[in-house]
């Protein structure tokens, strides 16, 4: 193959990643447990970024594709969705205008919301396991962790993923005629999921700032034995996710943690970069075994990192989202009693919406509808604006903390292994 066959190629894809300023997860973890990542979100924003908020809902009314609240109840849209777009664009309105439209009109000819109700719970759950997966954990902040462990997209789970799309009886009703490949509307579905259960059920738990709603999602991407031939496989596969969400769901990634790349990966990294904007890929942490676990504690309590990241959390790939207590409070109802041999418990398969008093099941199971509501108690954030115990620390605390973690001492150097720092 020509991308990877010319020695040129790769001695030009290595300099490219050589030149790339180098994403400090210091610097990073620093702005985090401070308030500087709070800018230009709800409740955080300069009095001229409020004024661009006022004149995009404006524009959006005029053409149709907003509706202020009024006295017939909610807005359209929330302030912070409307405010996805408009930090996507560095508040250019016309900018977040028009992809706004874009987006509504991509959600309107996709029936997108038709389309998360009435899926096929089996079809959805095959392609969870085949894209990042929600751990039931979250940051320091409250932002969701999520892990994609790359190695198990292999030929064979690929095939046999592939193979679950030949039964038109997977197809919801209202998606048959349609011309969008079976993998995309179930990806469709799977970001769906992350828009509409697992942000707004975290955005009700406790956290250190409690006014500002979770919109975004932390990424643990595990490429650990993963060779070049594989990569190379997964090239569409991964790239569709990542268009889609520059694309529709803007300013849904607030970190992605690249842990185990072998010494062929700046190669990778060449084409991978290409599909994010420089916003993006500045969010991307390439990391040596030595910075994982220092890193990834200095944005998450060791309970929510999973084991062998060296953290606590018994969570691995494939399984379902594990709840802290709290989040079990809420949504205790979707879980299962454990398998057979398990000691912690399962979680309902299939597409869920978090409505804050209560939460919708929905779904079809043999072409028929499971739609059902299950009652969700007070949320603790609603009770009270004090963080978790393992929350409380103020921001100068947590700012210390993260130095004190981050002193790696010089390695930020390629290891022996081969791992690529960044």
């Amino acid at each position: 193959m020509p991308l990877w066959g010319s020695k040129s190629s790769q001695e030009s894809d290595n300099a490219a990643l050589e030149s790339d300023p180098k994403n400090d997860p210091v610097a990073s973890a620093s702005q985090a447990a401070g308030t500087e990542w709070l800018a230009g979100h709800l409740n955080h924003l300069t009095e001229d970024q409020e004024k661009k908020l006022r004149e995009f809902k404006k524009l959006s009314e005029e053409n149709g594709y907003y509706k202020s609240a009024g006295d017939s109840g909610e807005a359209s849209h929330d302030d912070a969705t409307m405010l996805r777009f408009l930090r996507a664009r560095k508040f250019d309105v016309n900018g977040a205008w028009g992809q706004f439209k874009d987006t509504e009109d991509w959600r309107k000819e996709n029936a997108i919301e038709s389309l998360y109700e009435n899926i096929d719970v089996e079809s959805y759950d095959a392609a969870r396991r085949m894209y990042p997966q929600w751990t039931g954990r979250r940051d320091r902040r409250g932002i969701p962790v999520y892990v994609f462990e790359i190695r198990h997209l292999n030929s064979k789970n690929m095939a046999a993923y592939n193979s679950t799309m030949t039964d038109p009886s997977a197809t919801a009703e209202t998606h048959k005629s349609s011309t969008v490949p079976q993998r995309l509307l179930r990806l469709f579905a799977l970001y769906e999921n992350l828009l509409r259960f697992v942000m707004p059920l975290c955005s009700q738990l406790s956290r250190p700032h409690p006014d500002t709603p979770i919109v975004s999602s932390n990424n643990i991407v595990d490429v650990s034995g993963v060779g070049l031939k594989q990569f190379w496989n997964l090239k569409g596969h991964m790239q569709d996710a990542s268009v889609l969400a520059t694309a529709h769901y803007p300013e849904t990634l607030d970190r992605i943690f690249i842990i185990g790349a072998p010494s062929f990966f700046p190669t990778v990294w060449g084409w991978i970069k290409r599909w994010f904007d420089p916003v993006t890929t500045s969010k991307i942490f390439i990391l040596s075994s030595a910075e994982v676990l220092p890193t990834l504690s200095s944005f998450m309590d060791p309970t929510t990192i999973p084991k062998q990241y060296g953290g606590q959390l018994d969570w691995q790939w494939g399984d379902m989202p594990n709840l802290d207590d709290e989040a079990r409070k809420l949504v205790g109802g979707l879980e299962t009693p454990p398998a057979e041999g398990e000691t912690k418990p399962n979680f309902i398969k299939g597409p869920v919406l978090f409505k804050g008093d209560h939460v919708e099941i929905l779904g079809k199971v043999n072409g028929e509808s499971r739609k059902r509501s299950v009652p969700v108690p007070a949320s603790p954030a609603a009770e009270s604006t004090t963080p978790a115990p393992e929350q409380q620390k103020s921001d100068d605390a947590l700012a210390a903390e993260v130095n004190e973690k981050l002193d790696l001492n010089g390695a930020t150097e390629k290891t022996g292994n081969g791992d690529v720092a960044a």
